[in-house]
């Protein structure tokens, strides 16, 4: 039998894999109201950010949507949009005979079995939501919010299906999809959390099309930077001159102008999202955003304005500046290189041994202009060493501030 008409099982994480994450409460919320919109999103952040578990977070979420119609929440949905060219993937999934179930802990049951019949999936679970006379109650149970619920499903496809776990393919992008990450299936991180990036035994960012040559056994091929990518990075590397700016109208200046910066970018993205552009913010958005970025809202130059401000702010001139240079250019030069020359680290899938060497080597170039050559290396190593590790704060923040630190112990 052939390696295309092999029996097989993919199963989909939804929410930040096949939908924008978070993008279907922040709809939900918004027409319900400031107030509620605030609950939604309080709620949300404090499971995003580990400080409440799945189960509670969502029991509080429901509440928030108790009185809303079934009908309308199918109505949102219908407007959120789908990871690019996901109905070709998924009929090239089909065409293979594989089975596709989609799963989610976020969802309701009826709205991922819809997903599921719009794309041809084979199964669909999620939140089972209590309703009266179509009406949400506020009062939700089932697997998916359990923990290690998602494998409890997975058993249950597997056991109706006749599968087992070598035929599985897992693709998702967070934590709450570890306890289905076991040996012997293939786990695939999709633009990942530090923690699937570690379990992962393969790592896509940017198009989710890019997992269908990983499921069929083939060799990843090299792949040269699109003009996104230059795009972007040339912007993430423009960040180098920010400390320069800096010595000549001084800090002060240069931090108000990246926060006013960044709060028209944040209201040119919510703009995007409601279908209306900021003329010149959107045209560079629309450019330098990776495929994924362009369907929801793209928060990495949030992070990487925060990261340069506070380093700014926080440190010396000499080890502030030589941080954000070895940080912006560094950071580019990592990805550039790695995007097209690819062996994978073993701790963090999603690097690569290419793309790290270069990114120290441009690392030592840019920070040697702010301070000795043997500062400026030791500060490459440490910026190199933080991007490379799997960790749970972004890098554009992480990075810069902890090359930051270890310099102004050294300066």
């Amino acid at each position: 039998m052939g390696s295309t008409e092999r029996r097989r099982l993919i199963v989909f994480d939804v929410e930040g894999v096949l939908i924008p994450k978070n993008r279907y409460i922040f709809e939900v919320g918004k027409s319900l109201g400031f107030i509620r919109l605030f609950k939604l999103l309080f709620f949300g952040f404090l499971y995003e950010a580990g400080l409440m578990k799945l189960d509670p977070a969502m029991r509080r979420i429901f509440q928030n949507l108790r009185g809303v119609k079934t009908d309308t929440l199918l109505s949102i949905f219908g407007k959120i949009p789908a990871t690019p060219y996901l109905q070709n993937i998924f009929c090239q999934l089909k065409a293979r005979r594989y089975q596709v179930a989609l799963i989610s802990s976020g969802l309701p049951t009826f709205i991922v079995k819809r997903l599921a019949d719009v794309l041809g999936g084979d199964y669909g679970f999620g939140i089972e939501v209590e309703t009266k006379e179509g009406v949400l109650t506020g009062e939700i149970r089932g697997d998916a919010i359990a923990p290690n619920g998602k494998l409890k499903i997975l058993s249950q496809i597997l056991t109706s299906s006749g599968l087992r776990l070598r035929d599985c393919v897992v693709v998702a992008d967070d934590r709450n999809n570890r306890c289905i990450f076991l040996p012997g299936m293939l786990k695939i991180g999709f633009n990942p959390d530090f923690v699937v990036r570690v379990k992962a035994d393969r790592v896509v960012n940017g198009r989710l099309a890019s997992i269908l040559p990983i499921i069929d056994g083939k060799k990843m091929k090299r792949s040269f930077p699109s003009a996104n990518d230059l795009v972007r990075e040339d912007i993430h590397a423009s960040g180098f001159f920010m400390p320069v700016i800096a010595r000549m109208i001084g800090i002060p200046a240069v931090a108000v102008i990246i926060i006013v910066i960044a709060l028209v970018y944040t209201i040119s993205e919510l703009s995007r999202l409601e279908g209306r552009c900021l003329p010149l913010v959107s045209a560079i958005t629309r450019h330098a955003a990776s495929q994924s970025e362009l369907y929801g809202f793209a928060a990495a130059p949030l992070y990487f304005a925060f990261g340069i401000v506070a380093t700014l702010l926080l440190f010396p001139t000499s080890a502030g500046g030589a941080a954000i240079a070895m940080f912006c250019l560094g950071d580019s030069a990592a990805s550039l290189f790695g995007g097209f020359i690819s062996t994978s680290l073993p701790f963090n899938k999603g690097k690569t041994w290419e793309g790290s060497l270069a990114g120290f080597f441009f690392a030592f170039l840019a920070g040697a202009f702010f301070v000795s050559p043997p500062l400026a290396l030791v500060g490459a190593a440490v910026a190199m060493i933080v991007e490379v590790l799997p960790l749970p704060i972004n890098d554009n923040v992480l990075v810069p501030l902890v090359t930051g630190a270890a310099l102004t112990l050294l300066v």
